[in-house]
């Protein structure tokens, strides 16, 4: 990485709980491309002033996390189609002082449900109805399927997801009879749900494709059983990579290959 400098481009995250994966996966392809460009994460209590901050500063571009995802919304001065279509923004890129917002996470899993050719006729049923949940729904509506049903204690948040995109919502669990099952919940990451299997073996069983968006760690039981059944698996660790890669291609203008995703994916979780 090239000594710090005055001219140099800066990239940031802004996260409740900030981790290494984004500073190492950014980091690692400056280093690799040569690029003089820096990633630093961060945390706030004062949303506003930060994005106050990129502007100000000339930040680069910002990544977003939970829970601000919603809250910089009003503060931005343009909405691409990923961000508004979901009333939720992962990506802000600075041009000259214009915020440009969009959401990463929604492009990535449309690129992954057309990447591995799940068929809009199948049957899916998605476990979750938070902020990420809401990319995964709309990127399945986008890709036209016409059969989801969302699944999510929160009546208040699971059903008006489920209608937003023209979906069935349920409390509990239905029987398992879906081709497609998506879980979009804590259950199987790292630290209280870790053993957790987000779909009882019957769904497993019954299923197609076994899609987790759980990032940490990459092998949760529920993508390990779906290995194991034999299914089409897509793993959270995917997610990340390519939405991680969309916003290096946002920030710095160099579109990347997949071996360097996979590169850049490898060194951010080796720490």
């Amino acid at each position: 990485m090239p000594i710090l400098n005055k001219d140099m481009s800066v990239c940031i995250s802004l996260a409740a709980r900030p981790s290494n994966l984004g500073t190492r996966f950014h980091n690692f392809l400056y280093d690799e491309l040569g690029l003089n460009f820096i990633y630093k994460a961060f945390t706030t209590d004062d949303i506003e002033g930060a994005v106050r901050g990129i502007r100000a500063l000339g930040i680069r571009g910002c990544s977003v996390s939970m829970p601000f995802k919603e809250a910089v919304i009003p503060l931005v001065d343009v909405m691409e189609d990923s961000a508004a279509a979901i009333e939720s923004v992962n990506t802000i890129v600075n041009d000259d002082g214009v915020l440009t917002a969009s959401n990463t996470d929604y492009e990535a899993i449309a690129m992954l449900i057309a990447e591995h050719g799940i068929d809009p006729r199948e049957r899916v049923l998605v476990r979750g109805s938070g902020g990420m949940a809401k990319a995964v729904v709309a990127a399945f509506r986008g890709a036209g399927f016409g059969d989801l049903t969302v699944v999510a204690r929160n009546e208040a948040a699971g059903s008006a997801l489920a209608a937003k995109y023209g979906y069935a919502w349920v409390a509990e669990d239905p029987e398992p009879a879906f081709d497609v099952i998506v879980n979009v919940t804590p259950l199987g990451m790292h630290g209280a749900d870790a053993a957790a299997l987000a779909f009882p073996p019957a769904f497993i069983e019954r299923a197609t494709t076994v899609f987790d968006v759980v990032a940490f760690p990459a092998e949760t039981p529920l993508v390990a059983a779906g290995r194991a059944a034999g299914k089409r698996v897509i793993s959270g660790a995917e997610v990340i990579a390519l939405q991680a890669a969309r916003q290096f291609e946002r920030y710095t203008g160099v579109p990347l290959t997949r071996e360097q995703v996979e590169r850049a994916s490898a060194f951010s979780r080796a720490e």
